[in-house]
């Protein structure tokens, strides 16, 4: 377990991303969503994450259902704030923002004090919880100046009050969460799909200041939505379809993994876990199957020597930390 910067909270190396089990793209029935939590602390997973946009609340209320049974000091859970859900006429369906779900509600952008308590609030009355660990703001990036001013505040006073234990900020770009490292006392941030094996610019601004401050990472889309786990056309990189220039890269990726009678998958892994900036590398699943062979992919031993060819092929930049070495 790694702590959260100088919070309490403690999470696992390797952790569980609840969207896809929200009917991501596709509809996910109630058991293979309940199994694949299973799944997840079966293989020693104890840091799940969720929020409200995932599938119109659908995340939290499986998610919450899943782990009941669970003692609570036993696992670390986060959410978010920033959308508030808000009842519609629900007709028509969610796909437009990628949930097979009924249109029940609608998301308003809210970093309000007040907004973020009400939607926490409801959080909580989802999963069925009294507390959640973390709490992060959500995609606050046309938002800035709420987020900064109201929004950030806000998340401080529920830490000092003990509502939660960790606080901080959950993003697809590095350039506002280095700046939420920089300018305030968060704990941890949430960069997905900025430090991967097809984008490493998170490794010029934020893992540096994260380091800097003692701020800990979590890293979301190790993947990069797809790509990187089964590399062909068609793939999704970062939500839409991949174009091919990065089909044929992470095609190159995956050659030198076969090479050194590796996966892509566990390479995709362990060189996001490798940072030492790095708490712990989210990953979605669908299903126990994908779960189970992600926590297989993460153990995974990576050879020494695939780095090294990774590097001299131009797939990798020399200044990224792998396994076994330090922070250059």
């Amino acid at each position: 377990m790694n702590r959260l910067g100088g919070s309490g909270v403690e999470v696992s190396a390797l952790s569980f991303g609840a969207a896809a089990i929200a009917n991501l793209y596709t509809e996910v029935g109630e058991e293979q969503a309940h199994e694949a939590v299973e799944a997840a602390w079966q293989r020693g997973i104890r840091y799940f994450d969720t929020a409200p946009h995932y599938g119109l609340g659908l995340s939290e209320r499986r998610l919450g259902a899943a782990l009941r049974g669970r003692p609570r000091e036993e696992y670390t859970l986060s959410t978010k704030v920033g959308r508030r859900l808000e009842p519609a006429d629900g007709t028509g369906d969610d796909l437009a923002h990628g949930f097979a779900v009924p249109a029940t509600h609608r998301r308003v952008w809210d970093f309000s004090a007040d907004g973020i308590r009400r939607t926490l609030e409801s959080s909580l009355e989802r999963l069925g919880l009294d507390r959640v660990d973390v709490v992060y703001l959500h995609d606050p990036d046309e938002h800035a100046e709420a987020a900064f001013r109201e929004g950030y505040p806000a998340l401080e006073k529920l830490r000092a009050e003990g509502v939660v234990g960790a606080i901080g900020a959950g993003m697809n770009q590095s350039a506002m969460l280095t700046r939420f490292v920089h300018d305030t006392d968060v704990d941890v941030v949430l960069c997905a799909g900025r430090y991967t094996l097809l984008d490493q610019s998170a490794l010029a601004d934020l893992l540096p200041a994260a380091l800097d401050r003692g701020t800990s990472v979590v890293i979301g889309g190790a993947f990069n939505s797809g790509l990187l786990a089964n590399p062909e056309p068609g793939a999704r990189y970062n939500y839409t379809a991949a174009p091919s220039e990065l089909v044929e890269r992470a095609l190159r990726l995956k050659s030198v993994a076969d090479r050194h009678g590796t996966t892509l998958r566990a390479v995709a892994l362990a060189f996001c876990a490798a940072h030492p900036a790095v708490a712990s590398v989210l990953v979605g699943a669908r299903s126990a199957h994908e779960v189970r062979d992600c926590a297989h992919q993460f153990a995974a031993r990576v050879p020494a020597a695939l780095w090294q060819d990774l590097r001299a092929e131009g797939l990798l930049p020399a200044d990224a930390p792998v396994p076994g070495e330090a922070s250059r």
